[in-house]
């Protein structure tokens, strides 16, 4: 399903007051699934705070946000998602091993405990619908209680994109699909 694209000229003024909050943000643009979210102002609000927390503001280096984040495009087959972080993730220092590793479904090799228990708790919950006590434990050691926290919100918002995305057929950025059909 689709939904038309709201037409920045023409927002009502809840719409303008997310818009603007949005383009002078962090973000500096509306993607694709925040423009979707625009059609009702108050959750593109609400969502659009939560996101520029998840994505810029959690106790997670970088890399390892990102890392989760592709985790989960690659869990939703998210073409849009995975083509706007997949080259994050590379800037941020994941190897195109491990990203492509990621995309096709393979576990990826990890040089350090951090990424590699950032990876086994979010494909654990995302595939298993639950953590094991044992990946549990590992996480609070290695990260500690609160990026833990953090990283359930990276994991819960970008579900929240990438379901956007795929629930509304949002179109990848170049035609190709890093997620071809099945």
């Amino acid at each position: 399903m689709r939904v038309s694209d709201l037409d920045a000229d023409n927002l009502d003024d809840d719409q303008r007051r997310v818009y603007d909050a949005i383009v002078t943000g962090p973000r500096a643009t509306v993607p694709a699934p925040l423009r979707i979210w625009l059609h009702s102002a108050e959750l593109a609000d609400r969502a659009q705070s939560l996101g520029a927390f998840c994505r810029y503001g959690t106790t997670l280096p970088p890399r390892l946000s990102e890392l989760a984040i592709l985790t989960v495009a690659a869990y939703w087959r998210a073409n849009y998602e995975w083509q706007v972080h997949a080259p994050i993730a590379a800037s941020e220092g994941l190897s195109p091993a491990i990203i492509e590793a990621i995309r096709i479904g393979e576990a990826p090799q990890f040089a350090d405990a951090e990424a590699e228990v950032v990876h086994a708790y979010a494909a654990q919950l995302l595939n298993e619908r639950a953590v094991s006590e044992a990946v549990s434990d590992r996480a609070k050691a290695v990260l500690g209680e609160r990026a833990v926290v953090e990283l359930v919100g990276v994991l819960g918002y970008y579900t929240l994109i990438s379901m956007t995305i795929v629930g509304f057929d949002v179109d990848p950025l170049d035609g190709e699909l890093p997620f071809p059909p099945a």
